[in-house]
């Protein structure tokens, strides 16, 4: 369904991914068997179904566990004054312990330290209700990117931030959105700059079943 999880695109698509190349990485791997050779490692790719398939960065030889060290994302956007009091009140359990937050990890910003992607979803329907990007110098996160908005949700692709937002007119259902926006963000000058912009209107006819022309019945011969 099109406007779930920020993103009808973002988080379904690199789940998707992430399957796709799991495949292509087994059927390599029985390749690499069959003829004698070692075999691939799968390096994997991380969610969300925004319209952008996330790319992982890549870890300098030796570096591995530095890059793989989880933050509490619950805790980090508590403490942020930055984010609003409205998703502070909102960010609740969905079960015993498990919040509504996705959270990845990427070299955006050109810092040493691998910088922090949360998204805030709803419970019920995951819907985006923020983002934000937290960039980190090995001590502590600093909030440089953040937006509040319905149905929005970010992602990586390739080094670059890519924010898909869905767009609703008045009698939207909340799984079938208009539209969306895509845009792409770019670290340059300590700051994100937008790039890129797509704007994409989802057809009503799709889904609702191909309409079947009758032929009026040939006159009767007396």
């Amino acid at each position: 369904m099109r406007g779930l999880r920020g993103k009808g695109s973002s988080r379904t698509m690199a789940a998707g991914g992430t399957a796709t190349a799991g495949l292509v990485a087994a059927a390599l791997l029985a390749a690499g068997c069959s003829t004698g050779g070692t075999g691939v490692q799968d390096e994997g790719a991380a969610p969300a179904e925004a319209a952008s398939k996330a790319t992982p960065s890549p870890v300098p030889s030796g570096d591995a566990e530095h890059f793989t060290k989880s933050v509490d994302a619950v805790k980090l956007l508590m403490a942020d004054p930055k984010v609003s009091s409205r998703v502070k009140a909102d960010l609740r359990p969905c079960a015993k312990d498990s919040y509504p937050v996705d959270t990845s990890y990427a070299q955006l910003t050109g810092n040493d330290a691998p910088d922090v992607i949360v998204n805030v979803l709803t419970c019920g329907d995951a819907v985006g209700m923020g983002t934000y990007v937290y960039r980190g110098d090995g001590k502590a996160y600093e909030n440089v990117f953040a937006v509040e908005e319905p149905a929005v949700y970010a992602a990586v692709d390739r080094g670059d931030l890519v924010v898909t937002q869905q767009v609703y007119t008045r009698n939207d259902p909340v799984s079938e959105p208009s539209g969306e926006e895509v845009i792409t963000y770019r670290w340059s000058d300590g700051k994100f700059t937008r790039q890129f912009w797509v704007r994409n209107e989802f057809s009503r006819a799709v889904g609702e079943g191909e309409v079947v022309a009758t032929e009026a019945p040939a006159p009767s011969e007396n």
